[in-house]
């Protein structure tokens, strides 16, 4: 009986063996995936995977499940990530603070050059400069001029320091040479709640957060963040055009996988997404969010996140911005 127990353990070990052998060998997906989202459910990530994840299944042949794991400004659900396997069974799906996290924070649990590989943009979302209807301002000139006379009078709200929104407002300074103050409330929601109150004149709002106060003229749209016009507010200006040059900002959404995953992984997954965004219904909805469908390649990502990364590295350095 002695003898049998060594023998039994080894026959084990070799079968299991081959199964990991097989497994790996096998095309991947074999199993079901898991999207990460490191923000909170409701939020534009998990609205984002949630959006993606039947689609991506069909696409993939397996069940994809999306997993919120919030916290610390996405470090809690990316130092997750960080430490997964890198066999491609756990996906993250990250916010625009991704390229804001490394200046923002001195010390975080990774790092994001070396811990994660891009595999697309997903979609980008430009933000809305909307003033309370009251404010004496009817355009972007109109605020600067006022910002001019009064510096540091000309209250802006945001979701807190270092959110997308702080920093849409202090490019705007930058860009604009003005001087403006910053009312931190924690989360967009309630700062939303007080521009439409009045308590504070204006917000750079997420388009689709601030659209239905819009059109029921609770807020008035100044500009728009983007490059080009959305066709969610198609009459909006964008901040170029009403006269703040080089000023454009997006939040996005991207995908990520542990950066030792294999390449052929990589380009699997990469190829169905850029298949799944460029579906009709996928384009429909994330328009209807204000937003526009990006599909980039691993590598467009990549050199898209540096630049971003760089921006607002720059951004945070001259503003002298600290993270509460």
């Amino acid at each position: 009986m002695r003898c049998l127990l060594p023998l039994a353990l080894a026959s084990l070990a070799v079968h299991s063996s081959h199964a990991y052998a097989a497994d790996a060998a096998a095309p991947w997906p074999t199993r079901p995936v898991t999207i990460v989202v490191t923000y909170p459910p409701g939020g534009g990530a998990d609205l984002m995977a949630r959006l993606i994840a039947p689609a991506l299944g069909r696409e993939l042949g397996q069940t994809v499940i999306v997993e919120n794991r919030p916290g610390a400004g996405g470090q809690i659900g990316a130092s997750y990530v960080a430490k997964a396997a890198p066999d491609g069974y756990t996906v993250m799906v990250d916010a625009s603070s991704y390229a804001v996290n490394p200046s923002l924070y001195p010390r975080l649990p990774y790092d994001p050059a070396k811990a994660f590989r891009a595999v697309g943009v997903l979609a980008r979302y430009p933000n809305v400069l909307v003033a309370n209807p009251a404010f004496p301002a009817a355009n972007v000139k109109d605020v600067l001029a006022l910002a001019r006379q009064k510096p540091g009078t000309v209250a802006f709200a945001s979701s807190g320091n270092g959110s997308a929104q702080h920093l849409s407002g202090v490019l705007f300074e930058q860009r604009g040479g003005v001087d403006l103050l910053h009312v931190p409330y924690k989360g967009g929601g309630p700062a939303m709640t007080d521009v439409i109150a009045g308590q504070v004149p204006l917000f750079f709002a997420n388009v689709a957060s601030s659209l239905q106060h819009i059109k029921a003229g609770k807020l008035r749209p100044l500009a728009v963040t983007s490059h080009s016009r959305t066709s969610a507010l198609p009459d909006v200006p964008t901040m170029q055009e009403a006269g703040v040059a080089g000023y454009e900002v997006y939040e996005w959404n991207a995908a990520f996988l542990p950066a030792a995953t294999p390449e052929a992984v990589v380009t699997r997954l990469s190829g169905a997404l850029q298949k799944v965004m460029a579906s009709p219904e996928i384009r429909h909805r994330v328009a209807e969010l204000g937003g526009e469908v990006a599909t980039a390649s691993p590598a467009d990502a990549a050199s898209f996140i540096d630049a971003q990364t760089r921006l607002w590295a720059k951004v945070i350095k001259d503003g002298n911005i600290k993270p509460e």
